[in-house]
């Protein structure tokens, strides 16, 4: 069994600040797939800091 890494967990708005976009706009991309990977915890939608980065990197991946 895999032991739980500590982690900063971040919420929908703290992640589409730091992306630059709406609440709206994160909820979409959450809907179809097309955002960093997140979960339901405690009835809270969250993301993992780490997560995050490795999205944007892979999106600057695929463009050069």
């Amino acid at each position: 069994m895999d032991t739980v890494k500590a982690m900063k967990l971040l919420t929908l708005d703290e992640v589409a600040e730091m992306l630059r976009k709406s609440p709206a706009q994160m909820r979409w991309m959450r809907h179809n797939g097309t955002g960093p990977r997140s979960a339901r915890l405690g009835g809270r939608i969250v993301y993992r800091e780490a997560d995050v980065i490795e999205w944007v990197n892979q999106a600057f991946e695929e463009n050069n």
